[in-house]
């Protein structure tokens, strides 16, 4: 059976690409699992190149298939920050309740028609051989004027979908998975992986 390495040590991150890539024909690794310590500069200036040279690292040592993600938010009326800094917003060791709150107080007056947001994520694959693909996947949203919700990490409890009218962090994991930017991404590299596993 094939392996598959996802560039990432965060559980919450394994969880959804174990739901969304479950069936497919291939063992499913963190690098923690696949016992893979590479430190890795994100230095690229788009989400594509940055989970590009994460999974470029990782395949320097391992001969498995390796994904890597990159994702983040965009915030329209905030130029698009914090954008491929999001995990680094305020610092990497700032708790996420105090970002969102920062990127609220940003917000504060700003009408609803003009909070538009998405969640935006690149996933990359490279092959044994160096063979390299990049998908990407988005969600539409706004920025609410409060934090909502158990159910996610990071930006999830400020980030409001129209449809749903809640934050996607109120939402199952289910019904996230099945519209977030990680899922749409991840579904569509499954059509790849599936023609090559």
């Amino acid at each position: 059976m094939e392996k598959i390495v996802f560039a990432t040590g965060n559980q919450h991150k394994m969880a959804e690409i174990r739901e969304i890539l479950s069936g497919i024909n291939a063992q499913i690794l963190s690098m923690e699992e696949a016992g893979i310590s590479v430190d890795v500069v994100e230095d690229g200036t788009t989400f594509e190149e940055n989970a590009v040279i994460k999974a470029r690292a990782v395949a320097g040592v391992t001969d498995a298939i390796v994904l890597a993600d990159d994702s983040g938010l965009e915030i329209d009326y905030l130029n698009k920050e914090p954008g491929v800094y999001s995990a680094r917003y305020m610092g990497e060791d700032t708790p996420y309740d105090v970002k969102n709150q920062a990127l609220i107080q940003r917000l504060q007056g700003v009408p609803r028609e003009k909070r538009t947001a998405r969640f935006v994520c690149a996933i990359a694959a490279v092959f044994p051989g160096g063979e390299t693909i990049v998908k990407r996947g988005t969600i539409e949203g706004y920025i609410g004027e409060k934090p909502a919700g158990e159910n996610g990490f990071g930006y999830d409890p400020i980030f409001y979908v129209d449809e749903y009218n809640c934050s996607t962090a109120e939402m199952s994991g289910e019904l996230k998975n099945s519209m977030s930017h990680r899922g749409n991404a991840l579904r569509a590299m499954r059509e790849e992986l599936e023609k090559r596993i």
